[in-house]
């Protein structure tokens, strides 16, 4: 199991890595089947710039899940899903309040 978490872990890193340097918008779920007059109003290297931090973030909780199993820490394992928790709700209510990535 352990051995699968860090296989995941892989494409997760190179995806945030992608989002970090502000490119690969057309992999947001949502974003990407907008429609050209309303991506315009976005600003697309932000929202994948947050898309990265998210990634890492995630990234970061699979790296804990992963050593939360090799090592048979259940403590550790309640810790990485409460946080993934906690950082998935924070995204949310992050990016659904304020129009943060609207342009001007």
């Amino acid at each position: 199991m352990e051995i699968a978490l860090f296989i995941i872990l892989i494409p997760f890193l190179v995806l945030a890595t992608i989002f970090s340097k502000g490119k690969g918008a057309v992999l947001i779920a949502g974003y990407n089947t907008m429609s050209d007059s309303e991506k315009s109003q976005y600003d697309e290297v932000a929202l994948c710039k947050f898309t990265g931090k998210i990634m890492y973030g995630v990234s970061f909780c699979i790296l804990l899940l992963a050593i939360a199993e090799l090592l048979n820490l259940h403590l550790l394992m309640i810790i990485a899903v409460i946080l993934l928790i906690i950082i998935i709700t924070v995204a949310l209510i992050y990016t659904k309040t304020g129009n943060r990535f609207k342009t001007k």
